[in-house]
């Protein structure tokens, strides 16, 4: 009987073959089953991310510390209750920053369907608002939530919008931006670790060029759907902290360009704009890279980061799954109790240089009398006051 050497090869080439993405797809889809976070973590690093909408509502959820199957269960019988609860201060700067929605995208919409989208977005941040009335509003609120709207079901939007404001960027919620200001000193860090030439050149501006793209998760400057939908992937998946990363990795892609701009005006503009040609996938590679080499911990300005911030209650992931919104309701209150104790601090500070040469009279009195009017004594404070007079 005449053999046929191929075949084996024929059945095999019979069989239907699956493809990369189709594994990719099986495992997303496993690490969601098993809630898999540091699996999930991985994938969103990896090209692409997490793929898919569809598949990006089954991921989000799980990261952002929450039962997606049970909040859609729920979510059917709750009515719109939240539109009897106070209204919040800030809904009115919500109304203007919504009417300026949806600029970039979705770009294959009627007027009558963006119109739709606005509505539900004003609801969405109106409720989130309401049921989390100590929230401040920040503008560019509006952006984050724009693109989980597009992203996520209905059913899934408030949880999601509510964690992710309380746990993951609520320093930018509190009543100033200045732990948003002192998140911003680890760029200068980060680069001099580096590329200390580099941060040498920008070292002329503040570090308040970053100030749009780490307040909003860059949503405010990225123009297309596919790149900001595949960057949130990167950015809820890891630490709060590491759109520091993705930041400082695009300018250190951009050093060349940099280096070019010689007048600080020119420097900020540059920088405060994200080239529209970004390889989204590779930055987000080299800033985890650059996260493993030069962790937050190794900044200098780490420590000036307060305990009760997202930077360090987030630095572990899985913490999130952990953490309820009265906890992030606690921190927020924490941080609030910081900041007044700082503003009274920097108050005094004013007041008593404002006043020196008249403490520094009293503190002559004073330590005349102590000291029993020590000749020597008496002599060198009032030299120093009438130094301090003259300053």
């Amino acid at each position: 009987m005449k053999e046929h050497p191929h075949t084996e090869e024929t059945q095999a080439d019979a069989e239907p073959r699956v493809s990369a993405s189709e594994l990719e797809r099986a495992r997303i889809l496993d690490a969601c089953e098993r809630k898999d976070i540091d699996k999930l973590k991985d994938i969103a690093i990896a090209p692409g991310g997490f793929l898919s909408d569809h598949l990006r509502s089954r991921s989000w959820p799980i990261l952002l510390g929450f039962d997606a199957g049970v909040v859609s269960d729920i979510s059917k019988d709750v009515s719109n209750s939240w539109t009897h609860l106070p209204r919040h201060r800030d809904e009115e700067q919500v109304k203007l920053d919504v009417d300026r929605s949806f600029v970039y995208y979705p770009n294959d919409n009627s007027q009558a369907q963006l119109e739709g989208k606005k509505a539900e977005l004003s609801d969405l941040i109106t409720q989130v608002l309401r049921q989390q009335p100590y929230l401040c509003y920040f503008q560019g609120y509006h952006d984050i939530c724009q693109v989980l709207l597009l992203v996520l079901p209905a059913s899934l939007r408030t949880l999601a919008v509510s964690r992710l404001s309380v746990l993951r960027i609520r320093d930018f919620m509190l009543p100033t931006l200045a732990p948003a200001i002192v998140q911003l000193r680890l760029i200068p860090d980060l680069l001099h670790a580096v590329d200390p030439g580099l941060c040498a050149h920008l070292s002329r501006n503040e570090p308040y060029f970053a100030l749009s793209d780490t307040l909003t998760m860059f949503a405010h400057n990225v123009q297309r759907y596919s790149d900001i939908a595949r960057l949130f992937d990167a950015l809820i998946a890891r630490e709060q902290v590491f759109s520091i990363y993705v930041f400082t990795q695009i300018v250190l892609r951009r050093r060349d360009e940099l280096l070019e701009h010689e007048e600080p005006d020119m420097l900020h503009f540059a920088l405060s704009k994200l080239p529209p040609d970004l390889d989204l996938d590779a930055v987000i590679a080299e800033a985890a890279r650059l996260f493993d080499k030069h962790p937050p911990e190794s900044l200098r300005s780490w420590r000036r980061i307060s305990s009760a911030s997202v930077l360090k209650t987030t630095r572990d992931v899985k913490a999130l799954g952990r953490q309820s919104l009265q906890d992030g309701h606690d921190f927020f209150d924490r941080q609030v109790r910081e900041l007044r104790w700082a503003e009274r601090r920097q108050k005094i500070a004013r007041v008593a240089w404002a006043n020196r040469t008249l403490l520094f009279t009293l503190l002559v009195g004073v330590s005349a009398i102590y000291l029993r009017k020590t000749p020597a004594w008496a002599g060198l404070l009032a030299w120093t006051a009438r130094l301090v007079s003259r300053s």
